[in-house]
């Protein structure tokens, strides 16, 4: 399997998921997720995938600055409808990490590990995401803005060729390129793209 490099060297998000230990999935319910895992399931890796990526991983550092997050654990909340611009792909990527689900998630097992009703839309914030601790009701905003990470001016006439369907197989490959460097300078940039406000 081939992917960007890159992939390899973002930091990845540790969590303990006590439902994964019980159904004996994982020792102690210990694992991780990498930005590799999410492209996968993404099945493309682009500004706003990093973007859903990162504001998880800052969130739950801020939440849990004692160690693993807990998966199961945490109350996800966006400004947008479902519907509205990508509001869709970040909620599925941080539903993945965190399990967090609006109606449609695990309704749990002899009343624990329930993860329907964890994630809401059209939420009363002015951030692009609210993550906020069920146990002790911490939350922390998170506001994404990728804007400072210009793409490659030429990505523009790539993608005029690729929509009209004349660019040429090396084009197509320059592109995928530049489109990726850019995430991964989003990456680099973290601390320009990302802000993050405890509650």
């Amino acid at each position: 399997m081939n992917y960007p490099q890159f992939f390899d060297t973002i930091e990845t998000i540790k969590v303990k998921d006590p439902l994964s230990q019980v159904l004996g999935a994982f020792d102690a319910g210990e694992y991780e997720f990498s930005y590799l895992d999410v492209v996968k399931a993404a099945g493309h890796s682009c500004p706003t995938v990093a973007g859903a990526y990162l504001i998880t991983l800052e969130a739950l550092k801020t939440l849990y600055p004692e160690g693993r997050a807990l998966r199961g654990g945490v109350k996800v909340e966006f400004e947008e409808s479902l519907e509205e611009g990508v509001a869709g792909v970040i909620g599925n990527v941080i539903s993945q990490i965190t399990g967090a689900t609006d109606k449609s998630g695990f309704k749990g097992l002899q009343g624990q590990f329930a993860r329907h009703s964890l994630m809401k839309f059209n939420a009363d914030i002015s951030s692009s995401a609210r993550f906020t601790r069920v146990d002790n009701g911490k939350s922390v905003d998170v506001t994404y803005n990728p804007e400072p990470v210009k793409p490659n001016p030429t990505m523009m006439q790539l993608m005029q060729k690729l929509g009209s369907g004349s660019a040429s197989a090396e084009e197509v490959k320059e592109f995928g390129e530049l489109w990726q460097d850019r995430v991964e300078r989003i990456f680099k940039n973290r601390d320009a793209v990302v802000e993050i406000n405890l509650l």
